[in-house]
This record gives C-alpha cells, structure tokens and sequence, in this order.
C-alpha cells in the first residue's frame, strides 16, 4: 500500500508543478469593467444623451450594467446585446453590421443566438491583445453616438479601441 501512495504521489507531483507554472486566463477584472462603464456612461450623459452603459466578460455574462437617469426601458437590453454580440463575435457591431449587409448569405448570423443586437454600439474590450469582454451603449439618437461613448469607457481603461 505504501508503495501506491509513493507512486501516485511521484506521477502527481509533476502535474502539480505544471499546473501551478502555467498563466492565468486573461479576464476583464470587476474594478475594470465598472470603471469603463462608468466612464462610457458620463461621456454620454455630458453630452446630453440618456443611456445605458453594459459590460460584458468573454463568456457574455453581465458584469456591470449602468442605466442613466431619465434612459429609455428598451436601453439596458440594447446595451446588454450590443456588448454580448462583441463578445462573442470579437468585434464592432457597426462593422458586423456592414459585413452582414454586404453579403446577404450572411443574414443568419442575425439569429445566432438571441441576445445578439447587432446595431452600432457595440465594441469588443481587449486588453494585452486578448479579447476578455464586450461594451455595449444603447440609447442615444444614433449607434454612432452610441459607439463613441463606449470608446470612452475603453480608453478609460487603457484597453484596445
């Protein structure tokens, strides 16, 4: 018996050194996420637009989501949609946009999945060259607006634009 517990213990131990040398997965930290909302959310307030600000992590699940005063009901789930669909598709949602009305083969990706809003708004959050999240602003008179906004929040954060 103790002859299995020395061998199991020598097969394991290296596993275990392996293990513990290998990097973490990049992620988009909490601290991060709420900083670039906050920051996407007053760049569109100062300009007089009430919207809602939504950060995503890779896997799409909601981290932050920020709702100015006086924001439409429908703009926490276009903001919510726009930074799920960078997310998962890892780019602009303007520029997917275009790419699905340039090719019409394409207009399926539309019903991928349901939370996807596929309008102007929506940009991918990378930090050191990997993709970790979304950003999504929805509510103000266009999806141009909307993007600029959440160029704020990314460059709050020092991430990719």
């Amino acid at each position: 018996m103790i002859r299995n517990l020395v061998l199991a213990a020598a097969l394991l131990a290296p596993a275990a050194a392996v293990a513990q040398e290998l990097p973490a997965a990049p992620y988009l930290p909490l601290e991060l996420a709420t900083k670039a909302a906050d920051a996407a959310l007053k760049a569109c307030v100062a300009e007089g637009h009430n919207v809602s600000v939504a950060i995503v992590a890779r896997d799409g699940s909601t981290k932050v989501l920020l709702k100015a005063d006086n924001s439409g009901p429908h703009t926490a789930t276009s903001a919510q949609g726009k930074a799920f669909t960078s997310a998962a598709m890892g780019r602009d949602t303007a520029g997917l946009a275009e790419f699905i009305a340039s090719k019409p083969a394409n207009e399926g990706l539309r019903d991928m999945d349901a939370r996807m809003v596929i309008q102007a708004g929506g940009l991918p959050v990378r930090i050191a060259n990997a993709l970790v999240g979304g950003i999504g602003v929805g509510g103000a008179p266009s999806g141009d607006i909307d993007a600029g906004c959440a160029v704020a929040g990314l460059k709050a954060i020092g991430a990719a634009e």
